[in-house]
């Protein structure tokens, strides 16, 4: 595909997983009946976000992947001739859990799965509690319209993960999200932090030659004010698109796949990277 047209939905979530499930799925319609192709579903779209506490019964919100929601979510692609990236909370064994993106593709195909690789543990945000880190290793998925390369969340803060999984030829760099400002939290502070997130996700952009979408929820749970924002870049790291903070939002946006050629000619990073100086990454710190 030299073009693909990305479906963005930005929503507020409640208690009820079915309740969100069937706000997601309309969303989906709309987005597809406005031209999109793809569409990234936001981090842990099905409930509200569980891990500002620690609560055994949270547990009970997993599910097998594939399972229901796949099932459910690839005959909608199905239906719509739509690629969907679903971000669920994944029950692998008894006892074992992942923070877990899977991938229909427009046929309905289940194209498989990616495993948050980085897992926080920040007050409001205990995902340690919950989520197994990831041991698939990073994920470029070939769908209908074109490689799209997984992360979720956490994971964009760094580089080594947007960089390996632009080097296994992702096409578009995806980022299903779910991050906020604290209730009590200084309004120059929010600012900052916001900044500071959609900035490296341009840097990643602009370091890899590659769009990089961020589909992040929005709307006030507990003491979090999720703060949208959700954003869209093209390769050199121009913000295309971005969302209201805390409005809910439907968007269809669309990206030229060609330019990432283009800027990596002009800019070529990746011809000029010294592999053979890298060893030292691999360290946790250098003393």
């Amino acid at each position: 595909m030299d073009k693909i047209r990305v479906g963005i939905p930005q929503l507020s979530c409640v208690a009820d997983p079915q309740q969100n499930m069937d706000k997601t799925m309309e969303a989906v319609r709309k987005l597809a009946a406005n031209g999109a192709q793809v569409i990234v579903l936001q981090e842990l779209f099905r409930s509200l976000y569980f891990c500002d506490v620690e609560d055994y019964q949270n547990f009970s919100l997993a599910e097998s992947i594939p399972g229901p929601s796949t099932d459910l979510l690839g005959s909608l692609a199905a239906e719509l001739g739509v690629v969907i990236v679903a971000s669920l909370f994944e029950k692998r064994a008894e006892g074992l859990y992942h923070n877990t993106t899977a991938v229909l593709d427009a046929d309905g195909a289940y194209l498989g799965k990616y495993r948050k690789m980085h897992i926080p543990d920040d007050p409001g945000y205990y995902e340690k509690f919950y989520f197994t880190p990831g041991d698939l290793g990073y994920k470029v998925f070939s769908t209908r319209f074109g490689k799209i390369g997984v992360l979720i969340c956490w994971d964009q803060w760094y580089p080594e993960a947007a960089r390996i999984t632009s080097l296994m030829g992702a096409d578009l760099l995806v980022y299903p999200t779910a991050i906020g400002w604290a209730e009590q939290q200084p309004e120059e502070v929010n600012q900052d932090q916001y900044h500071a997130w959609q900035s490296v996700m341009k840097g990643h952009s602009v370091a890899n030659g590659v769009p990089v979408l961020a589909v992040n929820r929005t709307g006030t749970e507990g003491e979090m004010h999720f703060w949208g924002g959700s954003f869209l870049t093209n390769a050199y790291g121009k913000v295309l698109f971005q969302a209201p903070h805390q409005e809910e939002s439907l968007s269809v946006q669309e990206i030229d796949l060609r330019l990432s050629d283009y800027y990596r000619t002009h800019w070529p990073f990746l011809r000029d990277r010294r592999i053979d100086s890298y060893a030292p990454i691999e360290k946790r710190f250098i003393d």
